[in-house]
């Protein structure tokens, strides 16, 4: 094999695709998927290439350093992908513990178990790579400085054609400072000052990226679009915190995954990248396409199910706003988002809707306990 890499959380949503796109691209790789198999690693995400040659599976948990390092001898690591970690805000305002251990010790631990293989070498660090997956959500909230979105679309080389409306004229830049407010957010942060640690303390390759909220197949259903489908669907209620104005940055998973093949392989070392789809919506106008959407692919009313709206108490500390600029990225790799958001929601609830038994699976667990048995003596 060419190469040897390790993408941690590959059975997740966005590692799924990544996984996916590597193995179907890069036959003369072998890529391990590394996950803890936790709620959201589902390996029915993968089932159509389990069994290629250059795939491997292995559950592990990334705070399990001597493992890790183990792995890392034994299989001749020369590249890691680190999408690995707990992601729902929700859940890290009722448990921050896990969220600091996955997210802060679990990235140190992969670290630390890659510099010291990658430093026992001849080569050393040569052709070696660590590339962190962070999120926008580090920077903050930006302010909402036109929030009945009055301006005209914001229109750049990388958004030009799509839907895009501003509700502020200030972005993230890859420059832009560290502001978490959310324990989800402070965990991230803090993994991403580890990761750049290493670079200037150590000398390894590493890159981070931020990026925007993503949407798209295999995404575990507590997430608002999926989770909204489904309930949309079975007729359920659709739970709306505040009044549903907190506006966020949307980026189809397909090419999240794109951007991650561009920037491994194409990346300078040490630096930041944001990727985003400049594609800004309010949370109640999302889900509003979503409603419309999946009221006409199942031959009702195109909008019938807008009663199904429930406004509820609104998070704490919910950022109002989130906006990537990403021009940087498109600036010096060439890459940008290749969907219209409405082509790309089209596409995501057609997913969902033609694969409710995975939903069914999902939402039951029935697919942990499959995989639990699976793997239990490995």
């Amino acid at each position: 094999m060419k190469r040897t890499l390790v993408i941690t959380g590959g059975a997740g949503f966005i590692g799924s695709h990544v996984v996916r796109l590597f193995v179907n691209k890069y036959p003369d790789y072998h890529i391990i998927n590394l996950d803890k198999l936790t709620y959201a690693g589902n390996l029915e995400n993968l089932r159509d290439i389990e069994g290629m040659p250059n795939y491997e599976f292995v559950k592990m948990d990334i705070c399990d350093f001597e493992a890790f390092l183990d792995l890392m001898q034994k299989k001749q690591v020369d590249g890691i992908i680190h999408l690995a970690a707990e992601s729902h805000v929700d859940r890290s305002i009722k448990d921050p513990f896990t969220f600091a251990r996955t997210n802060v010790m679990g990235t140190l631990s992969l670290l630390q178990a890659a510099k010291l293989y990658w430093e026992s070498l001849p080569e050393k660090y040569e052709g070696k790579r660590f590339y962190h997956i962070s999120t926008d959500e580090v920077y903050g909230a930006l302010e909402m400085t036109h929030p009945e979105g009055i301006t005209p679309p914001f229109t750049t080389a990388a958004s030009s054609g799509s839907h895009h409306e501003a509700y502020g004229e200030a972005f993230f830049l890859e420059t832009t400072k560290y502001n978490p407010h959310s324990p989800y957010s402070a965990s991230k942060a803090s993994s991403d000052h580890f990761v750049r640690a290493f670079h200037d303390t150590y000398g390894m390759p590493t890159i981070v990226t931020n990026c925007s909220n993503n949407y798209g197949p295999y995404q575990f259903p507590e997430k608002l679009i999926p989770l909204f489908i489904n309930n949309i669907r079975l007729r359920k209620p659709l739970p709306v915190y505040g009044k549903g104005e907190n506006v966020r940055d949307w980026l189809y998973v397909e090419d999240h995954a794109r951007a991650i093949d561009c920037i491994f392989h194409k990346g300078k070392v040490a630096e930041t990248y944001n990727i985003g789809g400049f594609n800004e919506w309010k949370n109640i106008d999302i889900i509003k396409v979503v409603i419309k959407t999946v009221d006409r692919l199942l031959g009702r009313t195109e909008g019938e199910d807008m009663n199904l709206i429930t406004y509820v108490t609104d998070r704490a500390g919910h950022d109002m706003r989130y906006a990537i600029d990403s021009r940087k990225l498109q600036r010096e790799l060439g890459w940008e988002p290749s969907l219209q958001f409405e082509e790309g929601i089209e596409r995501t609830v057609r997913w969902y809707l033609d694969h409710q038994d995975w939903m069914e699976r999902i939402t039951s667990g029935e697919y942990e306990k499959y995989y639990e048995s699976m793997y239990a003596n490995r």
